[in-house]
């Protein structure tokens, strides 16, 4: 069976590049257009990787990443972040810091910065889950 890959982005054309990079090479691509929706394909799904976007304007991409990293029943699930933000201003962004209480922030599994190559995009995935 094809592997499960959740897409959480609010953008038509990143999705539609995402969905059709997943097919092509034999994933069961599944769309979410913010992170609430995110969350709940995810409890019902249980896709193998999340692909992620940060900046949505509904259920941002920092509170869904923050609930994958500290949820026990969802920590295992890898996550790709997704996004045109450069991964130090991920880090250090405040909004992140407040959603995790100032805590240590957990660095994604990958993190890939908009635009990205097709190519590049399935060796972090194969790299994550086969």
């Amino acid at each position: 069976m094809n592997k499960k890959v959740l897409i959480v982005d609010d953008d038509d054309d990143v999705r539609t590049f995402l969905l059709t990079v997943l097919e092509e090479n034999n994933y069961t691509p599944l769309i979410a257009h913010d992170g609430i929706e995110g969350k709940d394909m995810i409890e019902k799904h249980k896709p193998d990787l999340v692909i992620l976007d940060v900046l949505m304007p509904r259920g941002s991409g920092i509170q869904l990443f923050r609930k994958l990293k500290t949820d026990d029943s969802l920590k295992k699930i890898p996550v790709i972040m997704f996004t045109g933000i450069s991964l130090k201003s991920f880090l250090r962004s405040q909004k992140v810091l407040d959603e995790f209480q100032n805590g240590k922030v957990p660095k994604p599994d990958i993190y890939l910065e908009k635009p990205v190559e097709p190519e590049e995009l399935i060796e972090a995935i194969q790299k994550k889950i086969g």
